[in-house]
């Protein structure tokens, strides 16, 4: 197997090196984007629930940008909640706000009981657009 081709956005990498993960991997023309949250800067939790949903869509922008991608290039996400319903209307406005019109990727919400501190994630593949 080749070594793999990991994409770091600038910044946040107190996480990645606390936890020994990529922010994503290139594979071909498909980019496997590892879960983010919604941390600060040092890693911590964003206490406040709208800012730390808003935070892991930023999170995951930069990482698509690091990639060359946008959320238009996003065929798959998976998302995961710790209180699923209490939740859902605070992440779906985020959320309709940030991945832009129809036709949208696919989605998958999950609720788990456990975040490493965090109540929100959102991991992602996308196939990058070819260089002109």
């Amino acid at each position: 197997m080749s070594k793999r081709d990991a994409i770091f956005p600038a910044g946040r990498q107190a996480l990645y090196e606390i936890n020994r993960y990529s922010a994503a991997i290139r594979s071909g023309d498909l980019l496997f984007v590892s879960g983010q949250v919604g941390s600060r800067e040092d890693g911590s939790p964003e206490p406040d629930f709208a800012r730390q949903v808003q935070l892991a869509f930023d999170n995951l922008k930069a990482v698509l940008k690091a990639a060359g991608a946008t959320f238009d290039d996003v065929v798959d996400v998976t998302t995961f909640h710790t209180d699923p319903e209490a939740q859902w209307p605070v992440i779906s406005g985020i959320r309709m706000k940030e991945i832009g019109q129809a036709p949208y990727p696919n989605w998958t919400a999950v609720g788990v009981n456990w975040l490493a501190g965090f109540d929100f994630e959102i991991k992602a593949i996308a196939r990058l657009p070819q260089a002109a």
